[in-house]
């Protein structure tokens, strides 16, 4: 199979090495992925560190929502202290500096803007878009990233302070409600702007890519763990598929 989707390591292939972490990331270089995805959250005193939850209970060794916690004790934390089978070496949260200097001249990267919460208040972090842009903008790699989110009224945002940055609306039942008359025209209505929408795979209607090519979007999906699915998937025309299984992606080379 010569033609393929882009193929994405979702938070670095998280079910090969702890998500998130350097080590995911090194791993996911060694196999033929196009992209990386991670999840970017503020600490307490103002960097961008790269996690998936906004408590670090589950993932790591401490305790505590991010909103509270400064970077100097996220640092100190183990995020491969729960890894499945366990992890030969503790892993530090990275911050997003770290990622991109990873990556810089090797893959794209998909960078997921996470909204804060706390109990079940959902929020947005002070300056966290303008943080992100700033950090790519270090970085050298405005033409290397896709900003992703679940909160789409921060991908505006994102293009105005940087319109070459490309975006993309991460889509699911939470946000988008599927058996709503007009459900595929209203969602490219709502998410106009973007370049990307990138969709729960459960979601998916194999009339969806021609709908969004025909409207100048390309069309992810998420997230996909199974060779067969992956295969049949990447037969609708489909721009990236993202998985937690990046070493399936040998069945495209």
């Amino acid at each position: 199979m010569t033609n393929h989707p882009q193929r994405v390591a979702h938070r670095g292939g998280s079910h090969l090495a702890p998500q998130n972490t350097l080590a995911a990331f090194r791993n996911a270089l060694t196999l033929p992925v196009d992209a990386i995805e991670l999840d970017v959250h503020m600490s307490r005193d103002g960097y961008a560190i790269v996690f998936h939850d906004y408590t670090v209970d589950k993932l790591t060794n401490g305790h505590g929502n991010i909103l509270d916690l400064d970077f100097a004790y996220l640092r100190s934390l183990n995020a491969a202290a729960h890894f499945s089978g366990g992890w030969p070496e503790p892993q530090q949260i990275p911050t997003l500096r770290e990622v991109l200097d990873l990556a810089r001249g090797h893959v794209q990267v998909y960078i997921e803007i996470k909204p804060s919460r706390r109990d079940s208040t959902y929020g947005s972090y002070p300056h966290i878009a303008e943080t992100v842009i700033e950090e790519v903008r270090t970085a050298a790699m405005l033409d290397q990233v896709l900003i992703i989110s679940f909160d789409w009224t921060v991908l505006p945002l994102v293009k105005s302070i940087e319109p070459t940055l490309l975006t993309g609306a991460l889509v699911s039942r939470d946000v988008w409600n599927p058996d709503r008359a007009q459900a595929l025209a209203i969602l490219i209505d709502q998410v106009t702007g973007c370049n990307w929408i990138n969709m729960d795979r459960n979601l998916f209607m194999p009339l969806m890519p021609a709908a969004a090519h025909r409207h100048g979007f390309k069309l992810g999906l998420w997230t996909v763990n199974a060779r067969d699915q992956l295969r049949r998937l990447a037969a609708t025309g489909v721009d990236s598929l993202t998985s937690d299984r990046p070493d399936l992606f040998t069945i495209f080379s």
